[in-house]
């Protein structure tokens, strides 16, 4: 996968035009790499080129191989539209198998989850110290966009989901990513959702999408209960629309001064009507909104994620963040004002300042107030001592599970060789 500047449709807000001086060293460019916040490279450049070229291998290596076991199971929807994307959501597993073990692989680091009373009893630790949580099947899912990691650490939520529900990840994104050669018409196979950010073509391509999402299958990764029903969903979407940096911070500014509205501090003003429209079109079928607040440690006041974690600083020099931060909250949609766009705007706002608070309270404190009750750790305390974190990493439940990514391919490719000794066999008779 590329890395995603996901696009949930929203309100048009005008370019700005003016130029923006931002105080305090805010936007200055990154430290030299002997003042880099996570301190030297780990590794030198002739190991710097050794992990580049195996994480290349084992990337797209994988990921040509996931895309094949993709067009192997395309002719299935000539013969049963419910299997078709059964087996979709197959090959979908084996992507979050491959980002689930690529950043345990390269990029190593702490996960530390929390919760507020919304989630109380949902995030759970294992007593092998592995996340579970114990959401919806069916969700829409909103985070603020600090990195171009965040949705990477999403989908491997939806692994951790009691169910897994990594097989059902559904992404909002831009239309230029379609065509990029093998990830492209791979996530189309995906029925991911592809906008030109032009809402009068991308409203009648957003409501088809959603209505095959409101579709009932009956196919075997159909959910948990059996028999027709909707398949589970987590549809998500970053409000903002596009990452943190210099430039959207200075973007951000300038339409809240232009709008004689307050800014945010630590993230970009987000969007509604996209988020809007997708919650009229799945009200019958979604209960719950999931928002987290993604916050990584180690970035410098006065600088981006992005310019510090970078992927050759990540996965390749060995300098992961300290940490990754994910708080979780949970809104019902019923109580949400859904029908009414400025109220929805003001609703989607007030919640980006309580987040803008949460991420205010990391960076002084280095992590988010949260409540314990949203947590159980199995073995652990449950009494005045009990954490409101759940610190765990990254990684997939049997080291050997990765190698189902490669089971389509390999099984088509030993029938193929057996066809081949067969017939070879028989005509040189």
């Amino acid at each position: 996968m590329p890395q995603m500047n996901t696009e949930g449709q929203r309100l048009r807000f005008p370019q700005p035009t003016v130029k923006l001086e931002i105080p305090n060293g805010v936007g200055k460019p990154p430290e030299p790499d002997s003042a880099h916040p996570m301190g030297p490279p780990q590794y030198g450049l002739p190991m710097q080129a050794l992990r580049i070229f195996l994480f290349g291998l084992y990337f797209f290596g994988s990921a040509i191989c996931i895309h094949g076991g993709q067009i192997l199971g395309w002719p299935l929807y000539l013969f049963s539209a419910d299997w078709f994307y059964a087996y979709m959501a197959l090959t979908k597993q084996y992507f979050g198998l491959l980002i689930t073990t690529m950043t345990q692989w390269w990029s190593p680091t702490l996960v530390r989850v929390s919760g507020d009373k919304s989630v109380a009893g949902q995030l759970h630790q294992a007593a092998d110290g592995s996340l579970r949580v114990d959401f919806p099947e069916r969700i829409v899912l909103i985070s603020n966009h600090q990195l171009y990691t965040d949705w990477l650490y999403l989908w491997w939520t939806s692994y951790t989901n009691m169910p897994p529900t990594h097989g059902h990840v559904y992404i909002i994104l831009k239309q230029s990513l379609k065509w990029v050669p093998i990830i492209g018409p791979a996530m189309q196979f995906y029925s991911f959702v592809f906008m030109a950010r032009k809402w009068d073509q991308d409203q009648a391509r957003l409501r088809y999408r959603l209505g095959k999402l409101n579709t009932r299958h009956s196919g075997p990764l159909s959910g948990s209960h059996g028999g027709s029903q909707y398949d589970p969903m987590w549809l998500l979407l970053f409000p903002e629309g596009t990452n943190l940096s210099a430039n959207t911070r200075a973007q951000s500014a300038a339409f809240a001064k232009k709008a004689g509205i307050p800014d945010v501090r630590h993230q970009i003003l987000p969007r509604s009507t996209g988020l809007q429209f997708c919650l009229q079109e799945l009200r019958n079928t979604v209960d719950y909104v999931y928002d987290c607040t993604i916050a990584y440690e180690g970035i410098p006041a006065g600088q981006y994620g992005q310019d510090i974690f970078t992927l050759r600083s990540v996965y390749f020099q060995g300098r992961p963040p300290k940490s990754v931060n994910m708080h979780w909250r949970r809104f019902a949609i019923k109580d949400m004002p859904i029908d009414d766009s400025k109220a929805m705007y003001e609703w989607i706002v007030a919640r980006w300042r309580e987040k803008d608070d949460l991420l205010e309270a990391f960076r002084q404190t280095g992590k988010f107030p949260a409540h314990a009750e949203a947590v159980n750790i199995e073995g652990g305390p449950k009494d005045e001592f009990k954490t409101a974190y759940i610190s765990t990493e990254v990684a997939p439940r049997s080291p050997l599970e990765f190698l189902q990514m490669f089971a389509p391919v390999s099984t088509a490719a030993l029938v193929l060789r057996i066809g081949w000794q067969v017939v070879s066999k028989f005509a040189g008779k």
